[in-house]
């Protein structure tokens, strides 16, 4: 039964006419690219959205997270 599956298997793939076959690779890699982009796009806004509310802190903000004690320069 299960030879049977291999076999079958083995006989569609070899059963697919070469263009169909690099037409699928063809979409495969531009799939896999878009994908990179849209990756790269969401990490640079991300970084974009980090950068203004940072900008956007107000001095006490950015005071009570730093790490230096400023008590000792009253």
């Amino acid at each position: 039964m299960k030879k049977q599956k291999s076999i079958d298997k083995h006989q569609l793939k070899d059963g697919l006419q070469s263009d169909i076959k690099a037409k699928l690779m063809e979409m495969k890699s531009q799939l896999k690219e878009e994908d990179e982009k849209r990756q790269k796009r969401e990490k640079a806004e991300q970084i974009r959205k980090k950068k203004e509310i940072e900008k956007n802190k107000s001095f006490e903000e950015l005071l009570n997270e730093s790490q230096m004690d400023w008590h000792q320069y009253k």
